[in-house]
């Protein structure tokens, strides 16, 4: 059983940029397929990016394609997403998520385990 715990989430102007972080404890991230979601009040569970760890493929949704990108520090068992050029309507919380089945999939009850949440605010 693998235990995520997202940070780096806060409250920035439009345009500008964060990283979060979901850092792993329990497992080997190596172990699941990735993902990055978020969710905003009243709407259901978006997917946002997909890694495959070895290979290092990534596939993004169309809403972020271009100003986020998914990425993994084998080294330090965590996985990043960096927002650039953020955009009021980003506002959600942000999570991490993993699959003990590899599917990589855009479905979020495909994954099995997921963080806490990080909220993102984007100002206007």
């Amino acid at each position: 059983q693998v235990h995520l715990v997202e940070s780096g989430g806060g409250l920035v102007q439009a345009g500008g940029s964060l990283r979060l972080s979901c850092a792993a404890a329990g497992r080997r991230l190596n172990a699941y397929g990735l993902a990055w979601f978020r969710q905003s009040p009243g709407k259901a569970r978006e997917f946002l990016a997909t890694l495959t760890w070895e290979s290092r493929v990534a596939y993004y949704a169309t809403s972020v394609r271009g100003r986020f990108t998914i990425s993994r520090d084998s080294a330090q068992n965590t996985m990043y997403l960096q927002m650039n050029s953020l955009k009021p309507e980003d506002t959600a919380i942000y999570y991490c998520a993993a699959d003990s089945s590899l599917r990589y999939s855009r479905r979020s009850e495909d994954y099995d385990y997921w963080g806490q949440g990080t909220q993102v605010t984007v100002s206007s």
